[in-house]
C-alpha cells in the first residue's frame, strides 16, 4: 500500500530490539520518512535500505539532545521502541516530548509467561536468596551493562558463576574485563532454531544450577524459558519497570501503533 497522504510526515523510533524492524518497514510501505537510532553499527543492518530511510547510530545523551534533534529534523511523531529496561533513555524521551509537546508512542513486547515449577520471578538482579547459592552453578543471562557488578554480588554470595554474552565488541569487552573467570564466558548469538538451541548444550556443559535473565521478551528469553521447563535447572526472571513509560500511548500490537499515527484501520503484512 502506498499513502502519498503521508510523504511529508516524519517520524522518529528509537530502536532497541528486533521489533524496530518491523515496525520501520510498515511506516515505509505507508511512505512515511523514518529516522531510526540504533545503539550499535551491528544493529542497524537490521533495516533495508531505503531512499526514506535514515539510520543513526550511536547513544542520546539527554532530553535537549533529543528535543534538538526533533526539532533540527521537523519530526512529527516520536516512537519508543527501545528494550523494555532501558529505563534512562524512555525517561529522557517522556521529559523532551512533554516539554515540546510532540506525540510519543511506545511498543512494548506484552510479556507472557506461563508460570512453572522451577522458575521464579524476582524484582532485581540481586533478588535471588543467597542461602540457595553457595557452590552452585549460576548462568547471567543479562546483557553487559551490569554484568560485572552482578557477577561480584553472587561470587561473594559463594555461586560459580558463568555468562553468555551477545558477539558485539561492548559485550565481549565488558565480559572479558568482568570479574567472570574466561573459562566461563561464552560468546553466543540466541539460537532461533528450537530443535537445537546451542543454549541447551551450554548449561549442560558447565551443569548449571540457575538461569538468571530479565524479562524482556526476545528469542533469549524464550530459549531459556524452554530449556529450563524441560529440565532440572531453575530459571530467576527479573520483572520489568513499572514506570518505564508516563506520559506515551502504549501498544503492544504492530497495526494498532500504526493506526495511531495514521487515524485509520489499516492492517499490513
Amino acid at each position: 500500500m502506498h499513502n502519498s497522504e503521508n510523504c511529508h510526515e516524519n517520524v522518529w523510533i528509537l530502536s532497541g530490539t528486533s521489533d524496530g524492524p518491523v515496525i520501520v518497514n510498515k511506516l515505509l510501505k505507508l511512505n512515511y520518512v523514518v529516522f531510526v537510532s540504533v545503539v550499535t553499527h551491528k544493529a542497524s543492518k537490521s533495516y533495508v535500505e531505503n531512499s526514506k530511510l535514515h539510520i543513526i547510530t550511536g547513544k542520546l545523551n539527554d532530553s535537549s539532545e533529543i528535543i534538538n534533534f526533533i526539532e533540527k529534523n521537523k519530526i512529527n511523531y516520536v516512537i519508543d521502541a527501545t528494550h523494555p529496561f532501558a529505563l534512562i533513555i524512555s525517561q529522557n524521551l517522556d521529559e523532551a516530548c512533554k516539554k515540546i509537546k510532540k506525540p510519543l508512542l511506545a511498543f512494548e513486547r506484552k510479556s507472557e509467561i506461563k508460570s512453572f515449577k522451577n522458575f521464579e520471578y524476582i524484582k532485581d538482579l540481586k533478588n535471588i536468596n543467597k542461602e540457595v547459592l553457595v557452590n552452585k552453578n549460576i548462568l547471567l543471562a543479562i546483557g553487559s551493562k551490569l554484568l560485572n557488578e552482578t557477577a561480584s554480588y553472587y561470587l561473594k554470595c559463594g555461586a560459580n558463576v558463568f555468562t553468555r554474552v551477545i558477539p558485539t565488541y561492548e559485550s565481549i569487552s565488558k565480559a572479558f574485563a568482568s570479574c567472570i573467570k574466561n573459562s566461563n564466558i561464552a560468546i553466543l548469538e540466541p539460537s532461533k532454531n528450537k530443535g537445537n538451541i546451542l543454549e541447551k548444550k551450554l548449561c549442560d556443559h558447565w551443569k548449571i544450577d540457575y538461569i538468571l535473565c530479565r524479562d524482556s521478551g526476545s528469542y533469549a528469553q524464550m530459549n531459556w524459558e524452554e530449556i529450563v521447563y524441560k529440565s532440572d535447572m531453575k530459571l530467576f526472571l527479573v520483572k520489568r519497570p513499572n514506570l518505564k513509560f508516563r506520559n506515551s500511548l502504549i501498544f503492544f500490537d504492530y497495526d494498532k501503533l500504526i493506526n495511531q499515527l495514521t487515524g485509520k484501520n489499516i492492517t499490513l503484512g
